[in-house]
């Protein structure tokens, strides 16, 4: 017997890190918002690695707070630890990661959801979706509440039909022995979706008093204050370090020893593991010629003992883990406090949803984070907060909102998963994007603050800081543009004590900043601006003088590929009516259903010829049946 539980705008299930952004962009954005969780006490959980950022996962988190979402500022009120990396290359690979305090990390997201206005947070196990005439319209609970709404965002990481697999071990288990979701995986089958099972894995934690930490290599965080959010503006001292070894001989012949004894080897996990983040045994089997492989140490939080052993991800048995993590230098007498495991679980097929996420088959379904095959808080986030913000513009009646892969990381990853598909746990990497330098990390803001704005999630006072910022770094480019600088004694002692070629004659200011070994702060001492500019202004500046033919390159690029973006496949297209198609093709476009030509020509599999083929049946308007 069903009780009504209430009527919503919008229903978002699993408050992980993509339920977590989904649940605010909705609610913020005027929409009633329920927001249903399995455990209260697990919200913005990390069963992985305490951590947030990285290559083009750091990018993201910037993308999700140019939009208005969260994750950005709950990292920044709990991090122990924050670097930026890859400084010694170009700015289009800079990225910031941050050390979460696991427990804080969570509790901050915790309360900035119960104090939302616009939401309702709700512990509950959701069993079965309410769908009449290919319309989702709510949820079941196991406790018999129906609740209703006009559109439903699915969150549900890696808890559908989980299970923990350690050495020939096997439960049914979420994340970190949580109980996991049986019933909802099987109502999925039950509308027609196609599931695929994935698998993704964690290393053991250790008690921080059985590490020698003498005979390893300390790795503190920056010193010069960073943050994730723009809006940040006080900044940590006190961070905690990390620490790295490694692994040599002895570790890696433990584990071929054993490895009839791994899960992945003996047939016990069927699911596809992530190639980009694979588990030890893994490693020393598809490395065979290497004799070490990095281990980084990483403290879970500032009031824990556990530590995160990053590098040794494993499903062994129990007690050849043990054996395994004493033979690394400085663990020789470690105590392990969790096991390392592997989890399986069920995923969607992406390529069953559109670009706004909202599912194909059925109508006010959106599906966001692991569940679409991702790995990754960050992946997942990036996901939440676009699934929120079509599932709210839906209830509107608004168009949706679709970042393309020019735009931000969020656009290439959405992109390639609902147009690509994907086979294994998809992760996200600076190479995925053909627009890495106008994709920057220090760039996020100037990309979708705008967006964000109109929206409704970036509030009126930051727009108007953000507006001022804009404002300063086109003067400041017009005044290097404009500005001359003559060849007087004090002009040629700095540049040859910068060890810069001498003038000849006046040059502008941003010809002199074109040198590769003149920083901004050089033209500050030659010809100073009338006030003092904001460091990120200065940044900007000096990136734009800089790489400012790239730049334009990628632009004329992106123009080339908007004629193809703004090519739209009208509705009346009917891929079987078309008789030049290769049947590959044919098949493949019928399944992913692509909006423009631009997604058409990036589904693997659809060959350029097929892409003319296709413009001349549109251009025809589909009276000619026989294109060749």
């Amino acid at each position: 017997m069903h009780y009504k539980g209430g009527q919503f705008d919008v229903i978002v299930i699993g408050a992980g890190h993509a339920g977590c952004e989904a649940a605010l962009a909705a609610a913020r954005m005027g929409c009633s918002t329920l927001l249903l969780t399995l455990s209260l006490d697990t919200i913005a959980f990390m069963p992985c690695n305490p951590s947030i950022g990285g290559p083009a996962k750091g990018h993201v988190v910037r993308e999700i707070d140019a939009l208005g979402g969260e994750m950005a500022r709950n990292i920044d009120r709990t991090y122990i630890q924050i670097r930026m990396l890859n400084t010694g290359k170009g700015p289009a690979v800079h990225a910031l990661r941050a050390q979460a305090d696991k427990t804080l990390y969570q509790q901050a997201m915790k309360q900035t959801l119960e104090r939302e206005p616009n939401l309702t947070l709700r512990q509950a196990m959701v069993e079965k979706l309410i769908v009449e005439k290919g319309v989702c319209h709510g949820v079941l609970t196991k406790t018999g509440a129906e609740y209703r709404a006009k559109a439903v965002v699915l969150t549900t990481g890696t808890y559908l039909r989980g299970k923990i697999i350690i050495g020939d071990l096997a439960y049914e288990s979420g994340p970190n022995n949580q109980q996991p979701s049986i019933n909802l995986s099987y109502n999925l089958q039950e509308l027609g979706f196609q599931l695929v099972r994935f698998k993704t894995g964690t290393p053991p934690r250790i008690h921080e008093e059985s590490i020698d930490y003498s005979q390893m290599e300390i790795q503190p965080g920056d010193e010069e204050p960073r943050a994730f959010s723009y809006e940040t503006t006080e900044y940590r001292k006190d961070q905690l370090p990390c620490w790295l070894t490694y692994t040599n001989e002895k570790t890696h012949k433990i584990i071929r020893d054993n490895l009839h004894r791994a899960p992945m080897y003996s047939g016990v996990i069927e699911g596809q593991g992530p190639r980009y983040c694979p588990s030890i045994e893994d490693k020393i089997v598809r490395f065979a010629d290497k004799n070490r492989h990095q281990v980084f140490l990483e403290p879970e939080g500032r009031h824990t003992s556990e530590v995160y052993v990053q590098g040794l991800s494993t499903s062994l048995p129990e007690d050849v883990q043990q054996q395994m993590l004493r033979t690394v230098d400085g663990l020789q007498d470690a105590r392990m406090m969790r096991a390392g495991y592997a989890i399986e679980y069920d995923a969607i097929v992406p390529t069953q949803l559109w670009p706004s996420l909202e599912t194909k088959r059925i109508e006010n379904l959106f599906t966001a984070g692991q569940i679409n095959g991702t790995s990754g808080y960050e992946e997942a986030a990036g996901q939440g907060i676009m699934a929120g913000i079509n599932a709210a513009r839906k209830v509107q009646k608004k168009e949706a909102v679709v970042l393309d892969r020019s735009q931000a990381y969020i656009g290439v990853m959405i992109d390639d998963l609902v147009t690509k598909g994907t086979n294994e746990p998809y992760r996200l990497l600076t190479s995925r994007a053909e627009y890495r330098l106008l994709l920057r990390h220090d760039n996020a803001d100037l990309r979708l603050t705008e967006l964000g704005h109109e929206i409704g999630l970036i509030k009126e006072e930051r727009y108007q800081r953000f507006l001022q910022k804009k404002a300063q770094i086109k003067a400041e480019l017009e005044r290097l543009k404009t500005t001359k600088v003559k060849p007087t004694t004090e002009v040629q002692r700095l540049l040859k004590q910068i060890g810069s070629k001498e003038l000849d004659n006046a040059i502008e200011l941003k010809a002199l900043l074109r040198r590769p070994e003149l920083r901004y702060a050089h033209i500050e001492q030659l010809s100073p601006p009338e006030q003092e500019l904001p460091p990120e202004v200065k940044e900007q500046v000096e990136i734009q003088v800089k790489y400012e033919g790239y730049i334009r390159k990628s632009l004329q690029q992106v123009e080339r590929m908007k004629k193809m973006e703004n090519k739209r496949i009208p509705d009346w297209v009917d891929y079987d009516a078309i008789s030049g198609l290769a049947s590959e093709s044919r098949e493949k476009l019928k399944k992913v259903q692509p909006l423009s030509i631009g997604q058409a020509s990036r589904i693997s599999g659809v060959n350029p010829s097929d892409i003319s083929i296709l413009l001349v049946y549109i251009e025809q308007g589909g009276r000619v049946h026989n294109v060749h």
